[in-house]
């Protein structure tokens, strides 16, 4: 209930903005100038993804209909080198909330402060809309970025409360990210007195490729237990150290908004590794598409993760097969089979059927 009131108490702050905005927005005809100036410095973008899923885990049949993402944000220019950014997903918390502040002339020096997505993966970084897999991110990074369900630090949807600065080297071909965070994840009080370090490099030699490097040395504290890690209680401090080298082509960038009038062939790949206390992991992915005709695009996908590598039967694969549709600029129609290959300590193999249709402004 609280949870409710909290989600319906956000839709009415973004309705007041949204309508304030347009107000003004129709009056500054006419206005000053510095009405006029402050309507143009705030932008405003949102995205919804939904759709129905089909799956047989165990033999046991199991279909629904779902609601994976509603989200809105908004980012005030306050000065050309000075911006802040609020991002709320309604289906689910508050998720960004920070400022850039850019220390050089050109993009050599950006410091960034608040709670956002870390640089760890080549993966977390990426909005939803933009990659290809319906479930969005390969089984490594759900775990390791905390992107999905890692029962010892929670869900934090791959973002944290921290400290980060990043640039652009040698005319944009190198890119870098250094950054101290909390470690707890978002919207949490830091659990411990340790300061997680990540670091990022990436290379882009040529146009459409880049070649990435990240890591992360860190200290969790458990809120929840593993089954595949039973050493690692709650309340316990443990290590918690990540690393992953990747690479991605595309034969051209999106422009913008315009997702549908870009539509590259692209091919990315990615191995990941990391260890929480004495236990390590390690997985990777390959993903490709393939535009096919008007506005039709070929998505595959294969990708593995093993949970425990020095215990046989917690390693799972997933392979996937589908069609996306962009209807419209940043709009698609998704639709994706993935055949799951199960350890024998996570149950039986079984077949994934989804669906999915986004709509983004």
């Amino acid at each position: 209930m609280k949870t409710e009131k909290c989600k319906l108490r956000w839709l009415a702050v973004v309705a007041g903005l949204v309508a304030s905005l347009s107000l003004m927005a129709q009056q500054s005809q006419g206005e000053p100038d510095w009405m006029k100036d402050f309507t143009s410095r705030i932008t405003l973008n949102g995205y919804a993804q939904a759709g129905w899923s089909y799956q047989n885990p165990n033999g046991k049949s199991q279909n629904s209909y779902n609601l994976k993402r509603t989200l809105l944000w908004a980012k005030a220019r306050i000065t050309d080198r000075w911006s802040f950014l609020f991002m709320h997903d309604f289906s689910s918390v508050v998720q960004e909330f920070y400022t850039d502040y850019r220390l050089t002339k050109g993009s050599e020096m950006t410091v960034r402060f608040g709670q956002f997505k870390h640089s760890y993966s080549m993966e977390n970084p990426l909005s939803p809309t933009q990659l290809e897999l319906i479930d969005v991110y390969s089984q490594a990074v759900l775990y390791l970025a905390g992107e999905g369900p890692d029962p010892l630090n929670g869900v934090n949807y791959g973002r944290d409360l921290g400290l980060e600065v990043y640039g652009d080297l040698a005319n944009g071909v190198v890119h870098y990210e250094l950054a101290l965070m909390s470690g707890q994840g978002i919207n949490r009080k830091d659990l411990n007195n340790d300061k997680d370090f990540i670091a990022k490099l990436e290379l882009r030699p040529v146009e459409g490729l880049r070649v990435v490097a990240s890591g992360y040395l860190g200290t969790g504290h458990a809120i929840g237990t593993a089954a595949w890690n039973p050493d690692v209680k709650v309340g316990d401090d443990y290590t918690r150290n990540r690393y992953s080298v990747g690479a991605e082509y595309k034969t051209q960038p999106y422009a913008g908004s315009k997702y549908k009038e870009a539509r590259p062939a692209s091919i990315r790949a990615e191995w990941l590794g990391g260890k929480d206390g004495e236990v390590g992991s390690r997985g990777g992915y390959v993903t490709t598409t393939l535009p096919l005709v008007d506005a039709l695009d070929l998505v595959a996908s294969a990708e593995t993760y093993d949970r425990n590598t020095k215990v046989d039967g917690w390693d799972q694969t997933n392979v996937t097969l589908g069609l996306q549709y962009w209807y419209y600029k940043k709009c698609r129609l998704q639709l994706q089979y993935t055949r799951c290959l199960l350890g024998d300590r996570l149950g039986k193999d079984y077949d994934w059927l989804q669906a999915q249709v986004q709509v983004a402004f």
